[in-house]
């Protein structure tokens, strides 16, 4: 049986290109901060710790791997949580593929990643890309837009506010475009990229390109809130921002990620590779979306605040 690894089987877009994997009749290795034993996914998966400090035994592990699916980041910094320690960290973990003689490399990254961006994340992502091409190996790298699907955070907690609020504020004037994209599209693409061996980059965006606004609408009927959605100043949004987080204790939304909003960085020119819209998946899921906040900083960000002092 063939064995490919996966940064965070049981986390959010790893659990589903996993689940794809073990589908298809291949053996998935899971590199984690927390092995399972035994592993959700059954006798077809096996976890590790995803061990950063140890780059030999880290290489050890991917002895016999074919494909590596690398779903690892982080969505800001907080503490000494960075993005120069999750660039170092990527790097370390390619290097330890090539090592290991690993096949091909799958690296999930973001929409428009580049060096020039008005974001400290798009410019880092755009460094761990560089960073892959190095290494010579073969890859595909897939750049989503806006990832929804079961268990997602945005999604969730944009309809957990709209459920509770009277009055939901949107930066600015809302005009600017977002591509939601499912994660199990994504989850797709990847898999269907993994046994190619051409080095390529992959545009990964949904059927539907909104407004923010018509966005924020649309979840709105969906979960059938009675919030007046209006216009507000950015100021004012982040403000209203950190009070829901000293609510729910968590990171709700960040001056970057408005900035890569309202500079248009969350759509792709290209066509799309997705075919799951958005008010589709909604109709079906409204009924529980939104229905408890889903925190960010309990899903990828405590345990390694601990673990790193």
């Amino acid at each position: 049986m063939t064995t490919d690894a996966v940064t965070g089987a049981t986390s959010y877009t790893g659990r589903f290109i996993a689940q794809r994997l073990v589908a298809a009749g291949r053996s998935v290795l899971d590199l984690t901060r927390s092995p399972q034993i035994p592993h959700p996914l059954g006798e077809a998966a096996s976890s590790i710790v995803l061990d950063f400090d140890h780059p030999d035994r880290l290489a050890q592990a991917l002895d016999g791997v074919d494909t590596l699916y690398n779903t690892f980041w982080i969505r800001f910094e907080r503490g000494p949580i960075t993005y120069a320690w999750a660039i170092e960290r990527s790097r370390i973990l390619f290097a330890a593929a090539q090592r290991a003689g690993v096949r091909r490399i799958v690296h999930i990254s973001v929409i428009n990643a580049a060096h020039e961006a008005p974001t400290a994340y798009f410019r880092a992502k755009a460094t761990v890309e560089d960073a892959l091409i190095g290494f010579g190996l073969s890859h595909a790298i897939v750049r989503p837009t806006v990832t929804f699907g079961p268990g997602d955070i945005l999604l969730n907690n944009l309809a957990w506010t709209l459920r509770r609020l009277p009055v939901f504020g949107i930066p600015g004037d809302g005009r600017y475009p977002i591509q939601p994209v499912h994660v199990h599209d994504i989850a797709d693409l990847a898999v269907r990229l993994g046994p190619l061996d051409d080095r390529m980059t992959v545009n990964a965006g949904g059927p539907d390109i909104f407004s923010f606004r018509e966005f924020v609408a649309l979840v709105r009927q969906a979960v059938g809130s009675r919030a007046a959605v209006v216009p507000v100043p950015v100021g004012a949004a982040l403000v209203a921002a950190r009070l829901i987080g000293l609510v729910v204790r968590d990171v709700v939304l960040t001056r970057d990620e408005v900035t890569e909003l309202q500079s248009r960085l969350m759509f792709s020119a290209a066509p799309p590779t997705g075919t799951i819209r958005l008010a589709d998946w909604l109709a079906a899921n409204a009924d529980t979306l939104g229905r408890r906040w889903a925190s960010e900083l309990d899903r990828h960000f405590r345990h390694q605040l601990e673990v790193n002092g």
